[in-house]
């Protein structure tokens, strides 16, 4: 099945056909850098991370940039509070996206121009939308004609009409600024200097630019006139990503994107997230919490990246008990020591169970094994991995990739509960070892990874043949009927996180 996109500008779902065969140009309206980032920015950055994660695992070159916003009335007004510069504030704030995104597993993007180091660009666009006709200066501010502009309103659908001066009582006809345009509907592209605000220098006199213009340059300098993907959140349709189109498409007489892309929104309790309201949540705040950052990256998965969400206690119980169980199947092969083998074994040592070799047929699981060698094409289940790819394919439809992981995690889960019970498992061990490999594969293209947990083995005092030796006293133990210590024994194992199995073939152990 083709990738189809739902794309806002045609209100429709469409192939996807990107400018250059093979290549994916993506661009990213990112934060505006004067505070910790929310829930809002945290369901974002995840949808646009794993959009890119698949578009590569499917095949394509994707250069992904994300923007930061780093000159703004916002981060001004934080920067007079804090007694502090605009600079200092924005440089705090972008360390702290950085800190916030690690901890979600959001990769970072080709690359993060900011607005304060593309004022050169900015500045020449401006320029080239004056002298083509569309922009006026006025007062030291640059204004952008929008009736100049006949397409104005395609992406959101709105209507010139519907924005005239004075309705709903919306305009303030004394603002200084409604004063300076030609008209109510126009938007600045430049603003003249301030006292006590950082400027620049232009040929308008010296000021800073518009929040609009700066992301059209932006895409210019870094991806070029023409790109496939412009992505955001659905509250910048408007008038963000409409103000784009028309500052350069005006100058180029080309399409801006190909697809704009927008995720919905986040609400708190059904109700729109506000400071006001005080249901506004930091990312880093959710996490110190001790919420699983694995979990968030699910909840927000298992919707439909374009519908809104919503975000409750039950809701984050529910996700981290979803990610429970995948994490139980993304761990099956580390448990069972798969991954210590050399690379003429492809990673996988003895397979057969109860081989000298095998992890299968020890005693014992593997607390801390090192990391597996990345899976090869001929070590996944290629029905699976189609599945996937024929779901997913359906306008990023993460939910339907889901449901896959979600039915391989829980077989191999189910697969090692026999294990441990029976010391042996229904399914080959060639079979499971795709299986888990597939598994491993598809999770991580939807940023889903898990980590053995070493600190049991080393907080807990124990190495393997200190638990040999446990078992083996326990077992003398019961050769001479002293019952009391062999219960003691393992009762001692247990609270130190070892269960042990007895059967016919002897004991078996493993950590909880």
């Amino acid at each position: 099945m083709t990738l189809t996109v739902y794309n806002t500008l045609s209100r429709r779902q469409e192939p996807f056909e990107t400018v250059e065969p093979g290549k994916v140009k993506m661009y990213y309206c990112g934060v505006t850098v004067y505070d910790y980032c929310h829930l809002g920015h945290a369901r974002a950055c995840i949808v646009w991370d794993v959009v890119r994660r698949y578009l590569q695992f499917i095949g394509y070159e994707v250069r992904y940039v994300q923007n930061f916003t780093d000159v703004d009335d916002k981060i001004l007004n934080r920067a007079r509070q804090e007694h502090s510069t605009m600079e200092t504030i924005a440089d705090r704030f972008i360390k702290a996206y950085f800190e916030d995104m690690a901890r979600l597993n959001v990769k970072e993007a080709s690359e993060y121009p900011r607005a304060t180091h593309t004022m050169n660009g900015i500045t020449r666009l401006i320029h080239e939308l004056e002298n083509k006709g569309y922009a006026y200066p006025s007062n030291g501010d640059v204004y952008y004609a929008v009736r100049k502009f006949p397409e104005y309103g395609k992406l959101s659908g709105r209507k010139l009409e519907n924005s005239q001066a004075g309705a709903s009582g919306r305009v303030d006809l004394e603002d200084p600024e409604y004063q300076r345009k030609k008209d109510s509907a126009d938007f600045a592209l430049w603003k003249a200097a301030k006292p006590d605000e950082p400027a620049w220098e232009s040929p308008w006199g010296k000021g800073r630019p518009g929040w609009h213009i700066e992301c059209s340059a932006m895409v210019r300098d870094r991806l070029g006139e023409t790109i496939d993907i412009h992505a955001g959140g659905e509250d910048l349709i408007f008038p963000h990503h409409e103000n784009e189109i028309a500052q350069s498409e005006a100058v180029t007489g080309k399409p801006l994107s190909r697809y704009w892309m927008h995720n919905g929104m986040v609400k708190v309790d059904g109700e729109k997230m506000s400071k006001s309201l005080g249901n506004f949540t930091t990312i880093r705040d959710l996490l110190n919490r001790g919420v699983d950052p694995m979990a968030v990256r699910l909840f927000v998965l298992m919707a439909q990246y374009r519908t809104p969400i919503d975000f409750t206690d039950e809701a984050i119980q529910a996700a981290t008990n979803g990610w429970n169980t995948l994490k139980k199947g993304l761990l099956f092969g580390y448990q069972l020591g798969w991954g210590q083998g050399d690379k003429e074994t492809g990673g996988q040592g003895d397979k057969e169970i109860g081989g000298q070799g095998g992890r299968l047929g020890d005693n014992s699981f593997s607390p801390s094994p090192p990391p597996p060698l990345p899976p090869t094409p001929h070590s996944l289940l290629p029905e699976i991995v189609e599945r996937f790819i024929e779901a997913v394919n359906d306008d990023f439809n993460f939910p339907g990739g889901l449901v896959i992981l979600f039915k391989l995690a829980k077989e191999l889960e189910r697969e090692g509960n026999i294990f441990v019970h029976e010391g042996k498992t229904e399914i080959p061990p060639d079979e499971l070892l795709k299986q888990w490999h597939t598994l491993v594969t598809l999770a991580g293209v939807l940023g889903l990874e898990a980590e053995m947990e070493a600190e049991k083995s080393v907080s807990e005092g124990l190495s393997d043949a200190e638990i040999e030796a446990k078992i083996h006293q326990r077992q003398d133990a019961r050769l001479a009927r002293n019952f009391e210590l062999s219960d003691r024994i393992r009762n001692e194992l247990l609270e130190r996180g070892i269960t042990l199995i007895d059967s016919r073939d002897g004991t078996r152990w493993h950590r909880n």
